[in-house]
């Protein structure tokens, strides 16, 4: 018996598969209330992801290097721009090295983006739409400083380097030393902190200035730099990562040259990044928030499966 006489059938049960449609349905209806447009953007490019914690898959188109798209994100910011309006994208994204449990190289994921708000207030709307996905009603805020303080006693913002690294040589159990502050922040959420905050739907926000990938920085409450960013978890799953978006190109164009930098420096390959963002933000990108979601994450926790490969048709093992 031949490998694929075994593996043409789908690695889902039809039950899941036609939940995941159900799901599609539901998604696009809510967002159809809120007259949130879908947009399709390439899902191939000549540009790649700049982030240091992600790699592209290469492609060839037409003789040249091209790049599957690890997320919508630039096309949608270029359409923003361009005036297109709130909007949102529901289709594959792809990752390489992304396997396991809960990750496919492609994957189903929802983008979107809304005018004139802050995080704080696109923040409500992923609860809206999770609560709506997965019938949970429990639904809590906190900052990521809370969150360290009540299970950890230490404040992640002002804590010394000495300090977290003797935080996580007695919370996490490691046959290495972290090497920077935050990789002890990360092992700490992932080890220690995610599998504290229940069934219920927990929003996280205010992360470290470090972390802000494409987010504002701005001054809390306290005095600290945080960057303007949210994470939502259900049951210590992480379901979507969301921006107070940058609009400024040349704090733009100066992330972009220290991803670069950083991913040379660890000898990471460096792909060439979206200039055409910098120029679109330099033509004026309007105030907005956005966020992504992964689609099939939350199809496993609204149907109660383990792994990503119950609810996709085809893994990369049968593709």
């Amino acid at each position: 018996m031949t490998s694929a006489t075994t593996s043409w059938q789908p690695s889902a049960s039809l039950k899941a598969l036609r939940e995941r449609a159900a799901l599609l349905a539901q998604i696009r209806q809510f967002f159809a209330g809120r007259a949130v447009l879908e947009a399709e953007v390439p899902v191939l490019s000549h540009r790649a992801t700049s982030d240091p914690h992600i790699d592209s898959i290469t492609a060839l188109c037409n003789g040249e290097p091209a790049y599957l798209a690890t997320s919508p994100e630039f096309g949608l910011k270029r359409l923003l721009a361009a005036g297109f309006g709130d909007c949102y994208y529901l289709g594959k994204a792809f990752r390489e090295g992304e396997a396991g449990g809960r990750h496919n190289p492609e994957f189903t994921m929802l983008e979107w983006y809304r005018i004139g708000w802050d995080d704080r207030r696109l923040m409500e709307e992923v609860g809206e739409l999770l609560s709506l996905a997965l019938g949970i009603e429990d639904i809590r805020s906190l900052s990521y400083r809370a969150l360290f303080l009540h299970h950890l006693q230490l404040d992640p913002h002002t804590a010394s380097d000495e300090a977290l690294r003797d935080c996580v040589r007695r919370e996490v159990e490691l046959s290495f030393v972290p090497a920077s502050r935050d990789e002890c922040l990360d092992l700490l959420m992932s080890h220690r902190l995610e599998p504290t905050m229940g069934e219920g739907i927990t929003l996280l926000y205010d992360f470290p200035a470090s972390q802000a990938a494409l987010a504002r920085v701005e001054v809390d409450e306290n005095g600290t730099q945080v960057a303007r960013r949210f994470e939502a978890y259900v049951a210590g799953l992480e379901l979507a990562n969301g921006y107070w978006e940058l609009t400024d190109a040349e704090e733009q164009q100066r992330r972009f040259e220290a991803d670069h930098r950083y991913r040379a420096m660890q000898k990471l390959h460096v792909y060439p990044y979206e200039e055409r963002l910098v120029a679109a933000l330099e033509v004026g990108m309007p105030d907005c928030a956005g966020v992504a979601l992964g689609v099939d994450r939350l199809l496993m926790l609204a149907g109660g499966y383990q792994r990503i490969e119950e609810v996709i048709a085809f893994p990369i093992e049968r593709a």
